[in-house]
């Protein structure tokens, strides 16, 4: 707490903190923010280090990689991504001619990786993969295959509460696949 002043009317402050609040050691959608902050910070830090990429170009690529001829729109589901996001990432990785836009059937625009895409999405995937080492050292594949589970369990529940909610843009796009 500050112990400064405070210039608004005193009545209409809340100084104390309140009876009821989330005990943030034990609130599990935070910890899962928490979690995937640090991994996207540690993993974007050292992909632009070291190949001048982000994050976002990363599953870019990782997606084409195993999904050759998705569309832009396709990538956004597939990924749970914004579109523009995407779209700004996919500009990126055409400068550098990591991928290319084809013409395809009725008007689609079909994304494949180059050679050097393919070769970039090599030199990348060490830097991932070495994400899921840190979270899952000390777990024995079976505690590994379990907590991912959970983690599709809640995904799935979250998609089904966002889809009855009729939010736009829901997780209930996000794959798991």
């Amino acid at each position: 707490m500050t112990s400064a002043p405070i210039a608004a009317a005193t009545d209409d402050v809340v100084t104390d903190p309140l009876g009821t609040v989330i005990d943030p050691d034990e609130f599990t959608p935070r910890l899962l923010a928490l979690l995937s902050n640090a991994l996207v910070y540690r993993e974007s830090h050292e992909l632009r280090r070291q190949f001048k990429l982000g994050t976002n170009e990363w599953r870019v690529i990782s997606a084409l990689s195993m999904r050759p001829g998705m569309s832009a729109t396709e990538v956004c589901e597939f990924l749970g991504m914004n579109k523009a996001v995407v779209s700004r990432s996919v500009t990126r990785l055409q400068l550098r001619t990591l991928i290319v836009l084809s013409d395809g059937p009725r008007g689609s625009r079909p994304l494949y990786l180059t050679r050097a895409g393919a070769e970039m999405h090599d030199r990348m995937l060490p830097v991932s993969l070495r994400g899921q080492e840190i979270i899952t050292a000390g777990l024995e594949a079976s505690e590994v295959a379990a907590l991912n589970e959970v983690l599709r369990g809640m995904l799935s529940r979250i998609r089904s509460d966002a889809a009855l909610q009729g939010a736009p843009g829901s997780p209930s796009q996000y794959p798991i696949d």
